[in-house]
């Protein structure tokens, strides 16, 4: 049924959901979750919501792409949001080029939803064109999520979800790729706990 299901069971454990409790609203930590991350964040609605709470019908939810079948693939996102931390070394627009890799990958929210979360600036980043333009053509936003959303944060902006793997970066890794592949997201980590 997929790692991000099963790392959501995982962490319903009673203990573990007291300690990312504390992390989270005692400790003022930070919680990131890429891919099967964002998907075990979003079951256990640590994404949007900020806190653990029972998936229903109506909850936002990532899903299969629309191709139904897995994907792996360099995209081009956007930064449309930085009231995360972990964005916060990056500036709104800044486009960057990062690689996909799943089979379930696919936000899907109401509309109603996702005005919401634009309007409290949750939406954190966007599946665009190569000139930064938001989309459904199935060349740029593959898996089809709706109003192409890549990320999303907890209100607070301290738990970012997205799915393009930013972790997959080094100097000699797809030079073949166009377009700027380095998205300081774990430098931004590292730059909210030493103050």
């Amino acid at each position: 049924d997929g790692s991000g299901k099963f790392i959501a069971a995982v962490f319903r454990n009673a203990k573990l959901m007291e300690a990312m409790e504390e992390l989270l609203h005692i400790r003022d930590g930070l919680v990131l979750g890429i891919c099967n991350g964002f998907q075990a964040l979003i079951k256990l609605g640590l994404v949007p919501y900020g806190e653990f709470k029972p998936l229903t019908e109506e909850a936002p939810t990532l899903t299969f792409n629309t191709i139904g079948r897995h994907l792996s693939h360099y995209v081009t996102t956007k930064v449309v949001s930085t009231k995360s931390p972990w964005l916060s070394l990056c500036r709104p627009g800044d486009l960057h080029s990062i690689p996909i890799s799943h089979g379930e990958g696919r936000f899907i929210a109401s509309d109603e939803q996702i005005r919401a979360l634009i309007a409290n600036g949750q939406v954190a980043t966007l599946y665009t064109d190569s000139e930064g333009h938001p989309t459904y053509d199935s060349r740029y936003n593959l898996n089809g999520s709706n109003w192409s959303i890549e990320g999303i944060t907890s209100p607070d902006g301290r738990v970012l979800g997205k799915m393009g793997h930013t972790e997959r970066n080094g100097t000699n890794i797809a030079k073949n790729i166009c377009g700027n592949k380095f998205q300081p997201l774990l430098e931004a980590g590292v730059k909210y706990f030493k103050g």
